[in-house]
């Protein structure tokens, strides 16, 4: 048994239901429950005002309220609060490990302050985004396009964002990684994020697999079917954003013949769609009200947590269209914890969490015809049948927390070597 451990998180599930957000809670909730140590408290990013107090919501989870000041490399608006609030948290709390999600909304510097406040405690990051690799909000996918990046470097990094020299993406990536020789151990939940990151710099040996648990339960029986009925719905869930490729599926729609329109049914279970562009809504807006005329597209909109297993007994398929990487998609874990199939695009964390053709489908990313023609071809029960049969149960949240649990307390050498400091230049 360990003394303190301490989960930190960019958000709390109480104000925002994120795959990091949800990610953290479990964790904090099953070592609590596990008792592998003698206290577990979390500590989450509120997004009110970034006063940068910290205050207790209740028992053992506490709210900050710092934010972001420099996006670029990832500074805290709020040096005091670092300094401040969470110093004295920290010292009055002494946790023996720190298991963080994120560092978004939070910024780096608190990576430094818990290495000196308590020099001996066990830092563990999950890395659930791509953000210290790409500047164009992790996508790694060329700002304004749907090309995918396959690398970054100073060079390449510059001619996506012409603004910045190639001297302020070396320094951003030196800054970044200054602040991570913080930490003892990352953990990917994927082995397609944990290889990027191997790419970018982070030695293999201090990067460890992880998928994001899901809580036990019993599969949702198949959706009853009529007479000569087809496994013909399909749904989406998650954000109406361009790199999901809503757009894209409903493209799909639009180019197959009416009469092809008729056999598919669509859901589109998505939020914030008015928060994008206007040309993005708009682009929705004139491919979404015919589809939702002629019957074969239904738009539900938004959802809670607790309502998705009642959304996934009425459809058949779970799709995820998306036109970026993904890592370990919430949505997937979900789909095979429920015993719904998947249809998702051919790359990233997706297609790793997705084997086609045993438990899923890939289809080609941004494909509208591909998209269309595999809509169709899923319709067919007895391959439904097949790949219901081969899905996996995702890893239960206590097995996964007793994994973090383990990782943090492998002996083995932890940090990074002392590097010399960059001591001049600018970002």
């Amino acid at each position: 048994m360990i003394g303190t451990a301490l989960i930190i998180a960019h958000g709390h599930l109480d104000f925002s239901a994120g795959g990091a957000e949800v990610a953290a809670h479990q964790l904090f909730t099953a070592l609590r429950e596990s008792g592998a140590a003698r206290r577990v408290a979390l500590l989450a990013r509120h997004g009110g005002t970034p006063t940068g107090l910290v205050t207790m919501l209740r028992e053992d989870e506490y709210l900050w309220r710092t934010g972001m000041g420099d996006w670029f490399t990832f500074r805290s608006s709020q040096p005091h609060a670092v300094t401040g609030p969470f110093r004295s948290f920290l010292e009055r709390l002494q946790p023996d490990v720190v298991f963080i999600h994120h560092y978004a909304h939070m910024g780096l510097e608190m990576l430094r302050e818990i290495r000196r406040i308590c020099p001996d405690t066990r830092i563990i990051l999950t890395l659930h985004e791509f953000q210290a690799i790409c500047n164009n909000n992790g996508q790694m996918v060329k700002p304004g396009t749907t090309e995918l990046c396959f690398n970054s470097s100073a060079e390449s990094c510059s001619v996506c964002f012409p603004e910045r020299s190639e001297e302020d993406f070396w320094l951003r990536k030196h800054f970044i990684s200054r602040h991570f020789d913080m930490v003892d151990r990352f953990i990917a939940p994927s082995e397609f994020l944990r290889q990027r990151y191997i790419d970018w710099g982070i030695a293999p040996e201090r990067i460890a697999v992880i998928e994001n648990g899901q809580p036990s339960g019993k599969r949702l029986p198949p959706r009853p079917l009529t007479d000569n009925e087809r496994r013909n719905r399909f749904a989406f869930f998650g954000q109406v954003t361009p790199f999901k490729g809503v757009d894209v599926l409903l493209s799909a729609l639009a180019n197959l013949s009416r009469a092809q329109r008729r056999e598919l049914h669509v859901e589109i279970h998505g939020a914030n769609l008015e928060k994008q562009s206007d040309a993005f809504r708009d682009r929705i807006e004139a491919l979404r009200q015919p589809l939702m005329k002629e019957g074969v597209l239904h738009w539900p909109g938004a959802y809670h947590r607790d309502d998705l297993e009642r959304r996934l007994s009425r459809i058949d398929w779970v799709v995820m269209p998306s036109v970026w990487w993904e890592n370990s998609p919430v949505v997937i874990q979900e789909a095979r914890r429920f015993g719904r199939p998947i249809l998702c695009s051919n790359i990233g964390g997706m297609a790793e969490h997705v084997r086609d053709g045993v438990d899923g489908l890939h289809v080609g990313v941004g494909n509208v015809t591909d998209w269309g023609e595999s809509l169709l071809a899923a319709t067919d029960p007895d391959r439904w049948d097949r790949l219901v049969q081969s899905l996996r149960p995702p890893v239960p949240v206590a097995t996964a927390a007793r994994q973090y649990l383990e990782w943090a307390l492998d002996d083995t050498p932890r940090r990074a070597p002392e590097l010399p400091r960059v001591i001049s230049g600018r970002v």
